[in-house]
């Protein structure tokens, strides 16, 4: 192994990030996401001896127990040896996917659960989507939990709050882009409306669906089909289908 490794300290050093909500993520794939990320600042990278066999981080990793990495991020989580004490990425703003000439897009109409938003992002970069949309109020925010659901996506793909999603979504047709909401008593299927490269799939919260001014804001609204048995789909299962559709039938 070429990075090089000390036993951890005993007492809990405050981290230089904690005045910016400065959180531990763990397992292989998110840590080693954000290892890969020059736009992530990272404090404190742990790897039990197991991990760090074949695993090279390129920066300086302290040996620890796997209880100590337990004590940090819980003794539920599924760590996998590995934690990185990180500072939350630079805010996204939409300037940065306003202007690309191919999407998709995904609106998360305040979607609270991080398992769902971090889910959500591991199937955008799976389907090669181009940014995650989210209203700054009553939304999922940047946690551990949302970077270990994402499985390393968080820091792949752009996640961007606004402050007025209306406004948002009239600059994004004011650029060329469709706005598609799922709602399931739509008239339509997605596979029946023609899409192009320029796509925003926008989705409600659990539970609640999208409000009204979201639907209303959409230039289509359109459901998945499915059998009588289930009236509806978990948000994040939803929208890995609708990705993939849109992945597979590309103009």
């Amino acid at each position: 192994m070429s990075a090089k490794h000390h036993r951890a300290r005993t007492a809990e050093p405050r981290s230089p990030y904690a005045h910016t909500g400065g959180y531990w993520i763990y397992g292989r794939h998110a840590v080693e996401a954000a290892l890969a990320n020059p736009e992530r600042k990272l404090d404190r990278l742990l790897l039990t001896e197991a991990a760090a066999e074949g695993f090279t981080p390129g920066r300086a990793a302290e040996t620890v127990e796997p209880k100590e990495i337990a004590r940090l991020v819980g003794h539920e989580a599924v760590h996998q040896g590995i934690a990185a004490l990180v500072a939350p990425l630079e805010a996204c703003v939409l300037e940065d996917v306003l202007y690309k000439e191919t999407g998709p897009l995904v609106i998360l109409d305040q979607v609270s659960d991080p398992h769902n938003v971090g889910a959500i992002l591991r199937s955008a970069a799976a389907f090669d989507a181009a940014g995650v949309i989210l209203p700054k109020d009553h939304s999922a925010p940047e946690t551990a939990v949302m970077a270990k659901a994402a499985s390393g996506a968080l820091d792949l793909v752009k996640l961007i709050t606004v402050t007025n999603l209306a406004a948002a979504m009239r600059d994004l047709k004011e650029n060329g882009w469709w706005l598609v909401g799922l709602d399931g008593s739509a008239d339509k299927t997605l596979a029946e409306v023609k899409l192009d490269a320029k796509t925003v799939l926008v989705l409600g919260a659990e539970g609640k669906g999208m409000r009204r001014l979201t639907a209303e804001s959409c230039d289509f609204l359109v459901k998945l089909p499915m059998g009588e048995r289930m009236e509806s789909l978990n948000v994040s299962n939803a929208a890995a289908i609708a990705l993939y559709h849109l992945f597979t039938h590309r103009a």
